[in-house]
């Protein structure tokens, strides 16, 4: 049996004080209402700006057929009607959903929608050393409302180093068109290769070889703890010794 979702019409501004003043009560300090904004839409009726349950909305978002479920949305004056989540937002520290878009089908009309798909078994790939790559985790079909799969289940054990699992190993059917290209890939097995280094580490480690070189050339002086200024300054024994026996033979 369908879910029958209650929507009640809103009334007023429908900016973002307005639409806080549904979440909350206006007590101090303010509590959740248990309801958070939304809007409907669809063929044949103007858009209409409503409040509906966030629990309801929340589990029916994190069903077996998540934003995909089909429920009946009732507004008051108005005829049940057949609907689904399209769009939802999350307040991004808590992570609690603030607003919802709903959109009304017709069962007799094919649809455009994403759907998951879950990867089982482990990849023979893997077990001789590759990792399996998840390219795609939802494709987009087309199909009726009452034909949408909850998700795509694909066995990929059989997978070797480099295999590839497409859009058309995935499960078709008559009632099930595929947006994406047959040969999209879904998954793969690819090996692990060591990452090479960027250019930023390639000059940090010349640099570090520029200096230590630097470091080791330092005159014999700076190791007995004289300067290596002092060395320029102090005059060769030597050539002390030859400036004197010269000296001594004008005389």
């Amino acid at each position: 049996m369908s879910e029958v979702v209650v929507a009640t019409p809103r009334v007023g501004k429908f900016n973002k004080n307005a639409a806080r003043r549904v979440r909350f009560t206006n007590a101090r300090p303010p509590k959740p209402t248990g309801k958070i904004p939304a809007v409907l839409y669809g063929p044949g009726h103007d858009p209409v700006a409503v409040e509906v349950d966030t629990k309801q909305i929340s589990r029916i978002l994190f069903s077996e057929t998540g934003h995909n479920t089909i429920f009946d949305v009732e507004v008051a004056g108005q005829k049940a009607a057949k609907a689904m989540i399209v769009d939802w937002q999350r307040e991004p520290i808590k992570d609690e959903l603030i607003h919802i878009d709903l959109k009304r089908i017709a069962m007799d009309k094919a649809l455009r929608v994403k759907v998951r798909v879950k990867l089982l078994g482990i990849p023979e790939g893997v077990k001789t050393g590759g990792i399996l790559d998840q390219v795609l985790r939802e494709v987009e079909i087309e199909c009726l409302p009452a034909d949408i799969p909850s998700r795509f289940d694909v066995d990929v054990s059989h997978l070797e180093l480099h295999g590839v699992l497409r859009i058309s190993g995935l499960p078709h059917s008559e009632k099930i068109k595929y947006l994406n290209s047959e040969d999209a890939t879904v998954a793969h097995v690819v090996t692990i290769r060591e990452e090479a280094p960027t250019a930023a580490e390639v000059e940090a480690a010349a640099a570090a070889e520029a200096a230590a070189a630097v470091a080791t050339a330092e005159p014999e002086v700076a190791k007995k703890g004289g300067k290596p200024e002092d060395a320029a300054k102090k005059p060769d024994a030597g050539a002390a010794k030859k400036a004197d026996s010269g000296a001594g033979a004008k005389k």
